[in-house]
């Protein structure tokens, strides 16, 4: 059987950035698998066979590793670029390994030095979306941008970060794979901001969403950090990240946590404060489905039960 190309992506502004400064300097036709930003246990998903070459890109090397070896062990090509804590990283004569946990580094950011700056201005767009302001602006100079340009690449990679927060696709304004596609013929990321359908529909529902998000005060405010919680509502599924980041950005020297309500507990996303980018992994790392990077972390589920204990360690972490 011929080989085939596997592109594996997390569905954020991260993750479907990457993808496309890959495809955009190497075409080829591959099967997608991508799902919501907390899914990231993707690998498993993946059936392949001596010979595939399957691309990895802004997803946990230590929550796919036993389905990385198994695809290691059946004779697959893996390259992996990522900027979340790994674990123990395998040495394999098939496995091309591309992972930074600096804290200043997205998953966009590695795969634009990779590509020796070909598609820069698509891995601008995506540091913005991971919150990485003052990173993206830095990453830019080359490009000579305007202040007002450098505005709609922010917007973009806000928007695009948008869709992949919810607890299923049905959360989602567009399936992750369906958003790569309506920006792969693109080029420049101008184009699809001024020609794109998408980038509209995607704009106005993070307005919308954040309005309603902006509206709920905190539960819990210390100078250390805010807790806000927010409904069981599609709404807030969505808007809990990249309220999170805004958040962030109005009080760079606080943590911030948003946590939505869900049967029997929350999700949970996590900001460290802009000003250090450190504590967010330390602490989801201590409840059962939590994980991330430095600055930026989150709990799939957090029991009510265990509210209190969330509580108390954070402003412990970051006070």
């Amino acid at each position: 059987m011929t080989a085939r190309f596997i592109d594996v992506f997390n569905g954020d502004a991260d993750g479907i950035c990457a993808l496309h400064q890959l495809r955009l300097s190497d075409p080829a036709e591959s099967e997608l698998i991508t799902g919501p930003k907390r899914d990231i246990s993707l690998l498993k998903r993946v059936r392949a066979q001596a010979g595939d070459r399957i691309t990895v890109l802004d997803i946990a090397l230590s929550k796919n590793r036993d389905a990385l070896d198994a695809l290691l062990d059946a004779g697959a090509q893996v390259r992996y670029f990522d900027h979340h804590q790994p674990g123990d990283i395998p040495v394999h004569p098939h496995f091309e390994p591309h992972i930074d946990t600096d804290a200043n580094v997205c998953t966009s950011l590695l795969v634009n030095e990779f590509l020796q700056g070909k598609q820069l201005a698509w891995a601008v767009t995506a540091a913005f979306g991971d919150n990485l302001g003052e990173a993206a602006r830095q990453a830019a100079t080359p490009l000579g941008l305007s202040a007002g340009q450098l505005v709609q690449l922010q917007s973009l990679g806000e928007c695009l970060n948008y869709n992949g927060y919810g607890e299923t696709l049905d959360d989602l304004v567009f399936d992750p794979a369906d958003l790569y596609r309506k920006v792969r013929p693109y080029a420049d990321p101008f184009g699809f901001i001024a020609e794109s359908p998408a980038y509209r529909i995607l704009k106005t529902g993070y307005q919308d969403d954040m309005a309603r998000a902006v509206a709920v005060g905190a539960t819990e405010a210390r100078p250390a950090g805010r807790v806000f919680m927010l409904p069981a509502e599609k709404w807030a599924r969505r808007i809990s990240g990249v309220f999170g980041n805004q958040l962030a950005v109005e009080s760079p020297a606080q943590a911030h946590a948003v946590l939505t309500a869900k049967p029997g507990g929350y999700v949970v996303s996590v900001r460290a404060p802009l000003v250090s980018r450190i504590g967010a992994d330390q602490l989801c790392s201590q409840f059962e489905t939590g994980g991330g990077r430095k600055a930026a972390a989150g709990i799939n589920h957090l029991p009510e039960s265990e509210l209190g204990r969330f509580i108390a360690s954070f402003f412990d972490v970051f006070g």
